[in-house]
């Protein structure tokens, strides 16, 4: 018996679509006039690294994104505080059945498939139906939790290896 039988104790784990789950919350834009060079807020917008920050957020911590518009469509990326999601990045929304840091790192194991599935036309763009659609397991939340405890340190460990 491997250790995830052993975690599940008996129990199953349900295959069920994003979009079944959870809502994928497209952000609001801001204009660069609106946004500053510091801030309480980092504003995400087709990529990872903050454009700019804001004097509100409207994303709760603990939250997931995808970008879904430029060269860096499809990445997954995760932020411990509040921020402003622009309308170049999805955010999953908070439910009970999923704890939000195990559904990024099962997403950052399906990057490959989103990137696969960005429209390269004039702006890459990956479309929120892809996202929605996407089959995802649901393991108890005592289960979830675990994951993310085995993954963080695993993280963890291999930051301080590098």
């Amino acid at each position: 018996m491997n250790y995830i039988d052993k975690l599940l104790n008996g129990k199953t784990v349900e295959w069920k679509t994003l979009g079944e789950v959870s809502k994928v919350l497209r952000g609001k834009r801001l204009t660069k006039s609106e946004l500053f060079e510091n801030g309480k807020y980092s504003v995400f917008h087709g990529g990872l690294e903050p454009l700019g920050f804001y004097t509100s957020s409207n994303r709760p911590a603990d939250s997931v994104m995808i970008i879904n518009v430029g060269a860096s469509a499809g990445t997954v990326g995760y932020s411990r505080d509040e921020f402003w999601s622009s309308d170049g990045c999805f955010c999953i929304e908070h439910t009970k059945e999923l704890n939000n840091k195990f559904l990024y790192h099962y997403l950052i194991g399906q990057e490959h498939f989103l990137k696969s599935r960005v429209r390269v036309a004039g702006i890459p763009t990956l479309d929120n139906f892809v996202v929605e659609k996407l089959l995802i397991p649901i393991p108890p939340l005592s289960v979830q939790q675990e994951i993310v405890r085995i993954l963080d340190s695993f993280t963890e460990l291999t930051a301080e290896l590098t």
